[in-house]
C-alpha cells in the first residue's frame, strides 16, 4: 500500500528524518511510536505531501507520489488527521461533514457510514464544532476524513488529550477500521498497548531514525516498551 524508502526530510536546514524506511500493509495498520521530537509527525506530514523529502521516495500502490501535492494524494485515496482535534469551529458538526461530502458521488451515504462508526455525533449534528468537547471534536475529525472514503488513513496521535471514556471508543473504532478491509492505516500513537493491539507492523523512531521494527500484536508490546525505555 504505502512504501516510504530511505526518506530524509526536515525544515529549512535542519534534517529531522535520517533515512527512514517503513511500509504500511494493504488493508492493515502500521504503528509508529517514539518519544516527543522523534520525528513521528514529520513522517506523517511527509506521507501527506506537506513536506517534500530531500532524498528518498514515497510510493502509494507502486506509484511514486514523492513530488505530488497534498490534493493530488487525496485524489488517490489518502486522508490525513493531524493532532489537535481540528475542525471548522464556527460550523456545526453536520456542516463540517457536509463540507467534505459536497461534490462526492456517495457524499450522503459516506456521511451515514461515518456516523455509524461515531453514533454519538448524530445527536450533536446541530452543535457548532467549537462547542464540542475534545473527544467529540476528535470523533468529528475522524468522521470527516472517512467521508472521503480513503484507502489510506494517516492518524497523528488520535487519543492525545482525550477523556478516557472517549479514548476507548476511538481505539475500538480504529481497530475495527484496520480489520474490516479496504482501508490501510498509518498510526502515530503514544499508547503502546493500543498501538500493538491495532497494528500488524510497527516501527519505533528515535531522533529521526528507525531503531526497532517488526510485527505488531500483543507479543510485541514488551519489545516496544523496552525500545522506548532507552
Amino acid at each position: 500500500m504505502l512504501e516510504i524508502d530511505d526518506v530524509r526530510v526536515g525544515y529549512h536546514r535542519s534534517t529531522v528524518l535520517h533515512g527512514v524506511s517503513l511500509s504500511v500493509p494493504t488493508d492493515g495498520v502500521a504503528a509508529v511510536l517514539g518519544h516527543n521530537g522523534a520525528g513521528k509527525s514529520t513522517l506523517l506530514r511527509t506521507a501527506a505531501g506537506l513536506l517534500t523529502p530531500h532524498s528518498g521516495s514515497v510510493r502509494l500502490d507502486g506509484e511514486d507520489i514523492t513530488r505530488l501535492k497534498p490534493h493530488q494524494r487525496v485524489a488517490r485515496g489518502l486522508a490525513y488527521v493531524p493532532q489537535g482535534q481540528q475542525s471548522f469551529p464556527h460550523l456545526t458538526a453536520a456542516e463540517n461533514l457536509q463540507l467534505v461530502a459536497d461534490g462526492r458521488r456517495r457524499g450522503k451515504a459516506a456521511i451515514a457510514d461515518a456516523l455509524d462508526l461515531f453514533p454519538a455525533l448524530r445527536a450533536l449534528s446541530g452543535r457548532r464544532a467549537g462547542l464540542l468537547s475534545g473527544g467529540q471534536r476528535q470523533q468529528l475529525a475522524l468522521a470527516r476524513a472517512l467521508v472521503t472514503e480513503p484507502r489510506l488513513l494517516l492518524l497523528d496521535e488520535p487519543t492525545e488529550g482525550i477523556q478516557p471514556s472517549v479514548v476507548a471508543e476511538i481505539e475500538e473504532t480504529i481497530v475495527a477500521l484496520g480489520s474490516r478491509g479496504g482501508l490501510s492505516v498509518l498510526l502515530v500513537e503514544q499508547h503502546v498497548g493500543f498501538a500493538m493491539r491495532a497494528a500488524q507492523t510497527y516501527a519505533v523512531l528515535e531522533a529521526g531514525r528507525v531503531t526497532s521494527s517488526g510485527e505488531g500484536g500483543r507479543q510485541a508490546e514488551a519489545v516496544v516498551r523496552e525500545a522506548l525505555s532507552v
